[in-house]
């Protein structure tokens, strides 16, 4: 992973620099705008949830750029309180914070790949990724 990047999430300022620092690399991977918008949006959620929920943590980026693959894999790790319910937090309105409740369910939907693991005291990890869609005319 000689690739990775991280930005470390301590103030709100934090997640503008994961937010920037996210754009730039899908940028730099040839990502549309579209898509660029996709991704800086489900980091901005992510790093949004460690602030509020964990308190500190890392968003971490790695370009993937081999014979199969071309994209992009963030992965957001806390050691937070961890997730007391992750199936409720993967429904569509359900919010602890007061707000819309798209969290992790609209950062699922925004992405290609979505992982998700916590345990309780121990912390949360969210991988996700998106690839580059071949642009071949066949």
């Amino acid at each position: 992973m000689e690739n990775e990047s991280s930005v470390q999430i301590i103030s709100e300022w934090d997640i503008v620099a994961a937010r920037q620092l996210g754009r730039n690399i899908a940028k730099e991977l040839g990502f549309g705008t579209v898509d660029q918008a996709r991704i800086t949006t489900a980091i901005s959620e992510l790093a949004r949830n460690i602030y509020l929920y964990a308190g500190h943590g890392e968003i971490h980026f790695e370009p993937v750029n081999d014979f199969e693959k071309r994209g992009l894999k963030v992965m957001a790790v806390d050691h937070g309180p961890g997730i007391q319910d992750i199936r409720r937090v993967m429904e569509d309105g359900f919010s602890t914070s007061g707000g819309l409740g798209a969290g992790l369910p609209g950062v699922k939907r925004l992405m290609d790949e979505f992982d998700l693991t916590s345990s309780l005291g121990e912390g949360t990890t969210i991988r996700v990724a998106k690839w580059l869609r071949d642009r071949r005319v066949g």
